[in-house]
């Protein structure tokens, strides 16, 4: 399969395209940046001979850098996704993307009778959270065996080695988004929107995070687990290192040039994090419980934090190329993955699953 990569110079595409390089389902590699250099270094660093990087903008004549592409793997700001889409559409070819968080999602889902009309899949946010998420909350409502009426979405990440200096574990303007814009939540069966950076409790990670404060932040989530699984209830939480957490509430109300020198004196993501999601499904009287931990990947010199959300956009393009996902339309992982083909896959990797047996419910993470 020919796989074209958007935003490959950023930070979590290094490790898209070194799993993809890889993979022998990737036949060839398009690195597509607006900044050139960018790209040109992610190549030949992680492209493996497979990789050549090119000059493109996302809203401006990316149907032609498609034409020689079977799928497009958006590793870009979620603003973009729409234009991403609609180029795929005009080339004819596939769409993988990282999370539209939630309402860019609300948006990309309307696509879906285009893309079935066209024979072509759009997979809508195929990176940890969501995506690892997704298919970690069907498994966990499988092993219910009952409608959920509840879903809570945890997830983590810290540095194993922490160095002087802060680092962010993705886009900081990304970030500043899930923390400033409301979160929304399923209560009741209806949209609830809480305060921005609203307390989450304290969560029981696990090995090797532990407990950890969480808040409440926008994901896409809590927009598709209602449809998906039936759940009258979904919150998504999350929780960051303290230091990090600090320097993004100072960021809150930055202007765009404050916030871009941040970003560009930041330190490199840590190759020694880990990442870990959490996910409880809730019916009956029952919880059922499913985990995921994502250490380094030291042969690539890549943290877990970044493995964990380039892992499984680069595990879908097999599935794909392989005929593993047949389905047709703007879908979320949940509504077109096998979680346990995604979970072989994310296992070559390094990830640790674990799915707990039901149990009453209140023995819970918090």
């Amino acid at each position: 399969m020919r796989v074209a990569v958007l935003g490959a110079g950023g930070t979590i595409a290094p490790a898209i395209v070194r799993d993809l390089a890889e993979s022998d389902e990737a036949e060839s590699l398009a690195l597509l940046d607006i900044d050139l250099e960018r790209a040109k270094r992610v190549a030949d660093a992680h492209g493996g001979g497979k990789a050549e990087a090119r000059l493109a903008d996302a809203r401006s004549g990316l149907a032609g850098q498609l034409d020689e592409a079977d799928v497009l793997v958006n590793s870009a700001s979620y603003r973009i996704n729409l234009d991403a889409m609609r180029a795929c559409l005009e080339a004819g070819v596939h769409y993988l993307d990282l999370g539209g968080l939630y309402h860019v999602t609300a948006e990309q889902l309307e696509l879906n009778g285009e893309f079935e009309s066209a024979g072509l899949l759009a997979l809508l946010g195929i990176g940890s959270a969501p995506g690892k998420t997704n298919l970690l909350a069907a498994c966990a409502v499988a092993e219910l065996g009952s409608e959920p009426e509840r879903i809570d979405v945890y997830a983590g990440g810290r540095n194993l080695e922490p160095s002087p200096g802060i680092s962010f574990p993705y886009a900081v303007q990304t970030l500043l988004d899930e923390l400033t814009l409301p979160p929304m939540t399923l209560q009741a069966g209806r949209t609830v929107e809480l305060e921005p950076m609203q307390d989450g409790g304290t969560v029981d990670f696990g090995d090797p995070i532990g407990e950890g404060e969480t808040i409440y932040t926008l994901h896409s989530e809590t927009l598709t687990f209602g449809d998906s699984f039936g759940a009258a209830d979904v919150t998504f939480r999350l929780s960051l290192p303290p230091a990090v957490l600090e320097a993004l509430r100072e960021l809150v109300s930055a202007d765009a040039d404050r916030v871009a020198e941040v970003a560009r004196s930041a330190s490199p993501p840590s190759p020694k994090t880990v990442s870990v999601h959490l996910v409880e499904a809730t019916g009956s009287g029952r919880m059922a419980r499913a985990r995921s931990v994502t250490p380094p990947r030291e042969e690539w010199g890549l943290g877990g934090g970044i493995v964990s959300t380039a892992s499984p956009a680069a595990a879908a393009v097999r599935l794909l190329a392989r005929g593993q996902i047949e389905a047709r339309g703007a879908l979320p992982p949940e509504r077109c993955i096998d979680p346990e083909e995604m979970f072989t896959e994310l296992r070559t990797r390094g990830v640790r699953f674990e799915i707990d047996a039901p149990q009453p419910a209140g023995v819970a993470a918090r």
